[in-house]
């Protein structure tokens, strides 16, 4: 069973940085894609991020565009989101997501993925 876990998140004054983790267990991490996605209250769970299972490709939502980079370490199944320049806009609860299929190229989307991580609040002061 996959099982998706996130830290790092926490409260930041905007301008700051914060790192969020996710690590990942139950299958070969290597072989899967990877995403983050975030939900402000009373807003829908939106795209943040994502990354091929190779890591060769990334992808971001034109609102963090310049300011977040996601990575991922095979080695440690994990995925990383930096997150740079951090605006109050940002304040969500921050989720990692996997798909089912292997080294799928849709990543875009939240039905792309079929696993989620409890979450990690993210809350940037103005």
């Amino acid at each position: 069973q996959v099982q998706l876990v996130e830290s790092g998140g926490g409260l930041m004054q905007a301008g700051g940085s914060l790192r969020l983790s996710c690590v990942a267990s139950g299958r070969t991490f290597s072989s899967y894609g990877m995403g983050w996605f975030r939900q402000a209250p009373g807003k829908e769970r939106e795209f943040v991020a994502a990354i091929s299972w190779s890591g060769v490709n990334t992808y971001y939502a034109g609102s963090v565009k310049g300011r977040f980079i996601i990575s991922r370490d095979n080695a440690k199944n994990t995925v990383y989101l930096q997150m740079n320049s951090l605006k109050p806009e940002d304040t969500a609860v921050y989720y990692c997501a996997a798909p089912q299929s292997r080294r799928s190229s849709k990543l875009g989307s939240i039905y792309d993925y079929d696993y989620w991580g409890q979450g990690t609040q993210v809350t940037v002061s103005s």
